[in-house]
């Protein structure tokens, strides 16, 4: 069982910048996919990057140029770098671990929650 906690959530005004981190309490090097998710109130959850085992990473569209997510595989670790951050940004976000093929478990953390003032 791997426990996933985020951190570095905040309330922030537009335009500023947030990094989020997560951190793994054991390896998941043999995992098959890395991701952060954020869901909005009253929205459904949303995919906002993921990453593969070879680096390949996918952004929704809304936040290409302005995130950056990073893996940090002797860490355990995942980071969301956030900049340029608007109102429509603000919602809980999620780690995510997709370790079904080898776990059997797809890992979710507890969510931190980043909120954009205009």
């Amino acid at each position: 069982q791997v426990q996933l906690v985020e951190s570095g959530g905040g309330l922030v005004q537009a335009g500023a910048s947030l990094t989020l981190s997560c951190a793994a309490s054991a390896d998941t090097s043999d995992c098959s996919g890395w991701a952060w998710y954020r869901q909005a109130q009253g929205a459904e959850r949303e995919r906002v990057a993921v990453t593969i085992p070879d680096g390949y990473t996918v952004y929704t569209e809304s936040v290409k140029g302005r995130f950056t997510f990073s893996r940090d595989e002797k860490k355990n670790t995942l980071t969301l770098q956030m900049k340029d951050l608007k109102p429509e940004d603000t919602a809980v976000s999620y780690c995510n671990v997709d370790c079904s093929r080898t776990h059997g478990m797809d890992y979710w953390g507890k969510g931190t929650r980043v909120a954009i003032s205009s």
